[in-house]
């Protein structure tokens, strides 16, 4: 009799471990069958080729992941009345709120004070509240890998780089980058063009048309919402190097890479804790080891051998012996900012990065 029990649990143990793997281990995320609703607000458009996009298919994968029931809205302004369309989701049931951009912080302050029961996701905010996460990725790394291929990739030494605003997210980003191209191309520039918008396409062309005309820049990347400078760069006949997505496909001409968001790997895990009762608030700011920032594969518009020197840096990255910020780091000036055997501290590079490395030119018009 005792055999006979034996076996039988062995067999169900077989069975049960067999569904584990079949279902792809989702038994840590099978919280509930009931719906809890989200609301999601956009700076831009859900298919915009890029940050917008980037987030929709994050949590849309995450919303059949956990069964969620998604509320959006598209380009919500950066003013007061954000707050009336979070807290209209609110009302409609709502109990996780998440805002896709930096300049919403102060009105989501606001809104959680006034709703204490309310998980608030904040992507690239940096306030702090009881119920409040921000969070963002370490893609300054994909930055430097991108910045690696632009390196070795440029016959002029002249690279352009269309950027929104000059924030801390951004110059974090310009540096990571020129970092990048100068560990391979010591002689290589990289020049900024201020776009002043995250979404406007008009300005984000004109930006990068700068750097074509008034530089004549063979390579653009971009720190911007707008497909423009992959436009401008395609019928230029210059490389381009994207940004949130892998847009390839739509210019085979000049793609080089992109640095892209894996946005389900922070909202599967993250929206599972509200889900198990184990929520608390923080900053979640992870790296290229954790797949959520990543190098889209490179084309074939790119040089040989170069691809080789960037798997060797993104192993270093992924292990986490190296990382971008490491000193002996100067600045345009001359002065050195990180010291030898020194690296930069995380609140300095998110909330204070107000200085460039050598190597970077802002362009005055």
């Amino acid at each position: 009799m005792k055999k006979l029990i034996i076996i039988t649990v062995s067999i169900l143990t077989i069975i049960i471990i067999g569904i584990f793997f079949i279902t792809g281990n989702k038994f840590d995320t099978d919280i509930t069958d009931e719906t809890t609703k989200v609301g999601f607000i956009y700076n831009g458009e859900i298919d915009d080729k890029g940050w917008g996009q980037s987030h929709y298919e994050g949590i849309s994968a995450t919303a059949e992941e956990l069964n969620l029931q998604i509320i959006y809205e598209e380009n919500v302004p950066f003013d007061e009345s954000c707050m009336d369309i979070m807290q209209d989701m609110i009302d409609k049931g709502c109990e996780i709120i998440i805002v896709n951009s930096f300049n919403y912080g102060e009105w989501v302050v606001q809104v959680a004070n006034r709703n204490p029961e309310i998980v608030f996701l904040h992507a690239t905010g940096t306030e702090k509240g009881d119920n409040i996460t921000t969070y963002f990725g370490r893609m300054y790394q994909m930055r430097y890998l991108s910045g690696v291929v632009a390196g070795m990739q440029t016959e002029t030494n002249d690279i352009g780089y269309v950027a929104a605003f000059p924030i801390s997210e951004v110059n974090r980003g310009i540096n990571a980058f020129t970092l990048g191209v100068k560990s391979v191309n010591p002689d290589a520039t990289v020049h900024v063009v201020w776009s002043q918008s995250w979404t406007d396409y008009t300005a984000n062309e004109k930006a990068a048309q700068q750097l074509v005309d008034e530089i004549g820049v063979d390579i653009i990347t971009m720190h911007c919402d707008s497909v423009a400078p992959l436009d401008v760069a395609e019928k230029s006949g210059i490389w381009s190097i994207g940004y949130n997505m892998d847009n390839s496909e739509l210019y085979p001409n000049s793609f080089l890479t992109a640095a892209v968001w894996e946005w389900e790997k922070f909202y599967i895990p993250e929206i599972t804790t509200y889900l198990q009762g184990k929520y608390h608030s923080g900053n979640y700011w992870e790296g290229s080891e954790t797949g959520l920032v990543d190098l889209s594969p490179l084309t074939d518009n790119v040089k040989d051998g170069i691809e080789e020197v960037v798997t060797e840096k993104r192993a270093m990255l992924d292990q986490g012996t190296y990382d971008v910020f490491y000193g002996p780091i100067v600045d345009v000036d001359g002065n050195i900012r990180i010291g030898e055997g020194e690296n930069m501290p995380d609140e300095a590079m998110l909330n204070s990065f107000d200085w460039y490395v050598e190597g970077v030119c802002i362009y005055e018009e």
